[in-house]
């Protein structure tokens, strides 16, 4: 029952935030933005966008060679694709599928290239927040208006006081932490230490770090190549940065960001006085023209790996 759930449950919130956003914008109305994008700028956003998934393959071969292997770019590459579209219709299940993959086509062990992936995901989650923390700073000026608007300087003080009161009294919990919920976070805070020295100690770190920053980069100028797609929208670098990462936040949160992700980005935008209409249209058609390269490249991938790999 609890893996049903973990299925459905998703898909029925993805289902209920359509019908919300179809509520803001109509379905015609949304079909005309769509019948009206530059699609130029869609598919540079979505070049980026293979761009980054052929880095993240390529990359891959740092965290497998230590370990004694070398697999085929070509089954590295179907098999990121492949993730990406399992993603889509099961949550979490493209990493299982993905050392399941180059388990059965280059004979890496299911454990070892699970276990790869893993740390593959510490660097990315490193990297998000790096991209928070620039987010932040670019738009300083922006929040520190926004804040001292809604809330006094006493206020303001207050909370900070109470943000980094609760943070030492939540380290503290952690670290004398031996069993329950504590424990977990514990051991996740210390896998994720070791995910990061272990970066730095292996052999091509420097070509690894590289790669991890392009996929990003690539991740962003997706976003951002996206926005003259739609008429008459101008965003700022600053809201590119908090639509991203609210964006980002909401792929993980329904399979692959279905129903939540132009909620997502609209409402991100709407902290730049950015209308709703058109931030929904373009949370609308980047989600849609991601969603659809995910699903024709990651499909070519599963028809591609057995012929590729015919005689293994």
């Amino acid at each position: 029952m609890k893996k049903t759930l973990k299925i459905i449950l998703p898909l029925i919130l993805g289902g209920f935030l359509v019908w919300y956003s179809f509520t803001i914008v109509s379905p015609k109305e949304l079909l005309e933005y769509f019948k009206g994008a530059n699609y130029y700028w869609v598919s540079l956003g979505l070049l980026f966008g293979i761009l980054s998934h052929i880095s993240r393959a390529y990359r891959w071969k740092f965290l497998l060679e230590p370990i004694g292997f070398k697999p085929s770019f070509f089954n590295s590459t179907m098999a990121v694709l492949v993730a990406y579209l399992m993603n889509i219709f099961l949550p979490r299940a493209g990493e299982v599928s993905r050392a399941a993959v180059m388990s059965n086509y280059e004979k890496i062990p299911f454990e070892k290239g699970f276990g790869t992936i893993v740390a593959e995901r510490i660097a990315d989650l490193i990297m998000l927040i790096i991209v928070i923390c620039i987010a932040l700073f670019v738009q300083f000026d922006f929040i520190y208006n926004l804040l001292t608007k809604n809330f006094s300087l006493g206020k303001i003080i207050l909370l900070i006081v109470i943000l980094i009161g609760s943070f030492l009294m939540f380290f503290k919990y952690v670290r004398k932490a031996n069993k329950g919920v504590g424990l977990r976070i514990k051991e996740f805070i210390t896998s994720l230490s070791e995910g990061v020295t272990s970066i730095f100690k292996m052999k091509n770190k420097w070509a690894f770090i590289f790669h991890t920053a392009f996929i990003w980069i690539m991740y962003i100028a997706m976003f951002w190549a996206t926005v003259p797609s739609i008429e008459n929208l101008s965003i700022p670098f600053g809201a590119v940065l908090v639509g991203f990462i609210a964006g980002a936040f909401s792929i993980a949160a329904t399979n692959g960001g279905i129903g939540l992700y132009p909620i997502a980005v609209a409402g991100a935008f709407s902290l730049f006085n950015i209308s709703e209409e058109p931030a929904i249209a373009f949370g609308s058609v980047m989600w849609a023209s991601q969603t659809l390269m995910i699903i024709i490249f990651g499909g070519l991938a599963f028809l591609l790996l057995p012929i590729y790999n015919k005689n293994k």
